[in-house]
């Protein structure tokens, strides 16, 4: 549903994912994008993502936009390489402003 907007996207946020090593980074989102596919409910749009190692952490089943977010970044394959290296998060505010935070460095199992 969202798929083509997030697609849109999708080369800002390479960009920004990239800049995360040295601090968190905010993209502004043009409300009105969302607005006409969606419900229109506000709250609907508060969403956040966990990826560890290219793959979602956290339950994000119940928000097309967050699983659909998902699915366009994990399908591109430069996207899905560069978060194969990392935790990050990636949240979406009621101001419509996508935050991405580098949380930490892939880590190998086992290592000590």
């Amino acid at each position: 549903m969202y798929a083509q907007i997030w697609t849109k996207y999708l080369p800002i946020i390479r960009i920004l994912l990239k800049r995360t090593k040295q601090e968190g980074q905010v993209l502004d989102l043009n409300r009105i994008d969302f607005e006409r596919m969606g419900s229109g409910r506000k709250a609907g749009y508060k969403f956040t993502i966990e990826l560890t190692k290219g793959r979602v952490s956290n339950l994000i089943s119940s928000s097309a936009l967050a699983s659909d977010l998902a699915t366009v970044m994990l399908e591109d394959k430069a996207t899905k390489e560069f978060l194969d290296g990392g935790e990050y998060t990636v949240s979406l505010n009621t101001k419509f402003q996508l935050l991405i935070k580098h949380v930490a460095p892939a880590t190998e199992e086992g290592a000590e």
